[in-house]
């Protein structure tokens, strides 16, 4: 079976390069992948896939059943959106659409998803169950999957595969992580309330710029001694409005933050431990506050048997050169957790890096992957798919 991969992704690569330098050049920002949703759907039908459009808005979903002896459902998930980020890497096939761009390598994953229904189409016969490919909109603002989960994405699956390019690890090659792989995401707003003053005459009023910055540099100080230093937290306030003249005490500051962590039981207390401390702050200086802590997306946790299956197809497909295994799990976030609340699955990396010229990181203009490890993803994912079943 591996043999009949290979063969086949071969014999698509030219193909695949086409399509993706197709989606790389249209890119569409989050939710509003029509275009993308309805070239999928094309290639999709046209290699006898099952297809259903407008699932979580503007995501579409493939299905292919072989002989069904088994009752299990894979899923396999990739995802579509661009970023409002203008390209500035001088390709032929840059971005069409001004300040958009496929900086985060989506055009990748849904050339790979694509790919792996185009070889399994192929060989459907001798698949015992059902796979059902998830193209998903809006990766971006962490929205899509629950859109696609509300629809009935993850109905009857059992399991579920996604994957994510990475430019620090050289094409080509696969990258696995054991458990944790990226971070929880919260968003933060705090509201400091005081009261106003003439700015000669801080004693009558109540600073809340002041109080403000003792909020901040006390969550950043608990963090390193009330925390546990081997379970990270990350509390990064990246926006902060207040005030309305350089004279006068301001009555009223607000904050607006991201919150990051890597393990459940840490996450589950986030909320009550900023907020006992933002209080206690606010009551010594004699202030007030309002908090808003908005559960983001949870961390990604990679299945141990799940794991063990694509780290088994990518030794058999590649050998152990070209299979990597990742230390340490990303801060960054990324809400293909979602549907591991709904059946066990992993995410793997997909190695992008050149070896001979700089490889810029995600969300950067200049970032560029290289085209041969789509192939290296699909026969990955086309594989691990085959040997679920065994």
């Amino acid at each position: 079976m591996l043999t009949d991969i290979k063969n086949i992704a071969a014999k698509l690569a030219p193909r695949l390069i086409e399509i993706r330098r197709h989606i790389h050049s249209h890119p569409e920002l989050s939710g509003q992948e029509y275009q993308t949703a309805a070239y999928v759907a094309g290639v999709l039908s046209s290699c006898g896939v099952h297809v259903r459009e407008g699932v979580g808005k503007t995501g579409v979903i493939g299905e292919l059943s072989g002989q069904v002896t088994d009752e299990r459902v894979l899923a396999i998930r990739t995802d579509m959106d661009a970023l409002p980020i203008a390209e500035r890497t001088g390709l032929d096939y840059a971005s069409h659409q001004a300040g958009v761009m496929h900086a985060c390598g989506h055009d990748v994953h849904t050339t790979v998803g694509l790919g792996t229904a185009m070889i399994l189409s192929e060989l459907v016969d001798r698949l015992p169950g059902t796979l059902r490919f998830l193209f998903q909109p809006a990766e971006e603002i962490a929205q899509g999957a629950g859109w696609m989960i509300a629809d009935g994405a993850m109905q009857q699956v059992t399991n579920i595969l996604g994957v994510h390019v990475f430019p620090s690890i050289p094409g080509g090659s696969i990258g696995i992580r054991r458990g944790a792989l990226t971070a929880a995401a919260d968003d933060l707003e705090i509201t400091i309330i005081g009261e106003s003053g003439h700015g000669a005459r801080p004693h009558e009023a109540v600073d809340a710029i002041w109080i403000a910055s003792q909020v901040i540099t006390t969550l950043q100080q608990a963090i390193a001694r009330t925390q546990n230093p081997l379970r990270p937290v990350v509390l990064t306030i990246g926006q902060l409005n207040g005030g309305r003249a350089p004279n006068v005490i301001a009555d009223s500051v607000k904050m607006l933050g991201t919150v990051r962590s890597l393990h459940p039981e840490t996450h589950a207390d986030l909320p009550a431990w900023i907020e006992k401390i933002v209080a206690s702050v606010c009551q010594m200086h004699g202030g007030s506050y309002e908090m808003n802590y908005r559960r983001g997306v949870p961390s990604v946790q990679n299945d141990t048997g799940m794991t063990q299956l694509v780290e088994s197809a990518a030794l058999e497909a590649w050998g152990s050169d070209r299979v990597l295994y990742i230390p340490e799990p990303s801060l960054g976030a990324e809400d293909f957790s979602l549907y591991l609340e709904y059946a066990p699955g992993m995410m793997f990396r997909l190695g992008v890096g050149y070896p001979d010229k700089p490889n810029y990181p995600l969300h950067h203009p200049q970032f560029e992957v290289d085209e041969s490890a789509i192939v290296t993803g699909i026969v990955t994912l086309a594989y691990a798919a085959w040997k679920y079943w065994l």
